[in-house]
């Protein structure tokens, strides 16, 4: 009874896991991209980029250890 609903569970957070790593990773390529275009980049331009970066490399990191394939 109990193990049926964590396998549920985890399949509903896993999903939810896919979810915001292709957010994030959109994120990032966004934010590598007005980089990258701009003439001038400033302080805060860059940190904006590193930090989207970070966030994705931590739940792929996690994604990773739960053995979840990005690819469905």
């Amino acid at each position: 009874m109990f193990f049926r609903r964590k396998g549920r569970l985890r399949a509903d957070y896993d999903e939810q896991l896919v979810e915001q790593l292709k957010r994030l990773k959109k994120d990032w390529d966004h934010q590598s991209t007005l980089t990258k275009k701009s003439f001038d980049p400033f302080g805060e331009m860059e940190l904006q980029t590193k930090i989207a970066r970070a966030k994705y490399l931590i739940l792929l990191r996690e994604a990773k250890k739960r053995r979840i394939s990005l690819l469905k």
